[in-house]
């Protein structure tokens, strides 16, 4: 089957939830390599990881921050699993209705693959979507091809609250170009 492409957020920031940070940046991703992707409590999100196969592509991204956006590059080690954090009455994402003989909650395992050479902004994203057809002067090399790729194939300016989602292969194409070449800079 063909690599698919998929969009994962993370806080960078410090938040203490039941006396644990559930901080975790591209800093931190790097640190650890290979991490589970657990803590995920919305069903749309748990059924995209449960599509996730091994050596599918993400897209690491900083959520819930000043600055949110892209910041680096992973890649699916290990498909999905019940997310045993569920069933951890001391974890911050404790769930009670969980049943280790029915989960209720999964996770995939995600290996760090690099940071973006270029931070690349939601802002640059959503304004790249609300725009006209051509790009903006410091990202030319998109072409008008990529404008498309991100208005119409990128649910992250469409959709984006859900903390896991699918990313159509233009829309990544773009991105991995704006992530290696850089300018658009916008915060």
């Amino acid at each position: 089957m063909a690599t698919r492409y998929w969009l994962m957020k993370a806080e960078p920031n410090s938040r203490i939830v039941k006396g644990k940070d559930v901080k975790f940046s591209v800093e931190d991703f790097e640190q650890v390599g290979t991490t589970p992707w657990e803590g995920v409590r919305n069903p749309e999100a748990r059924n995209l990881m449960k599509e996730m196969q091994i050596g599918d592509k993400v897209l690491f991204y900083h959520s819930s921050c000043n600055t949110p956006g892209i910041a680096g590059f992973a890649q699916v080690t290990k498909e999905a699993y019940p997310d045993y954090t569920a069933w951890d009455s001391e974890h911050p994402y404790y769930d009670p209705k969980s049943e280790e003989v029915n989960p209720k909650w999964f996770m995939v395992d995600v290996q760090f693959i690099s940071r973006a050479a270029h931070f690349v902004p939601y802002r640059l994203l959503r304004d790249i979507a609300a725009g006209d057809a051509k790009p903006p002067t410091d990202i030319e090399y998109i072409g008008e091809e990529g404008v498309r790729a991100i208005k119409g194939n990128m649910d992250l300016v469409h959709r984006g609250r859900l903390s896991v989602q699918r990313v159509q292969p233009g829309a990544w194409d773009v991105i991995e170009q704006m992530a290696k070449k850089g300018g658009g800079v916008r915060r």
